[in-house]
């Protein structure tokens, strides 16, 4: 689950928690809404803590190149 996906299910989740004001046989909507806002929140949490650290590693396999240019009318 992406970002997106979690970021949907929260807001999703949110309306119909707080503003879906329906009775149904049998079934809380309100209840549906939390659960949809827990598990959107738990998406997001996974998506950011296992596919956070992928996206900030190196292209060049962590080796650093240091490059320097010179300019020589900065040398006297």
């Amino acid at each position: 689950m992406g970002i997106g996906a979690s970021v949907f299910l929260i807001a999703v989740g949110l309306i119909l928690a707080l503003a879906v004001n329906v009775d149904i046989s049998g079934l809380d909507i309100a209840v549906i809404g939390w659960i949809l806002v827990a598990a959107g929140a738990l998406g997001l949490i996974l998506t950011l803590v296992i596919f956070a650290p992928r996206r900030r590693r190196a292209v060049n396999g962590g080796v650093v190149e240091e490059r320097r240019v010179y300019d020589d009318r900065d040398v006297v």
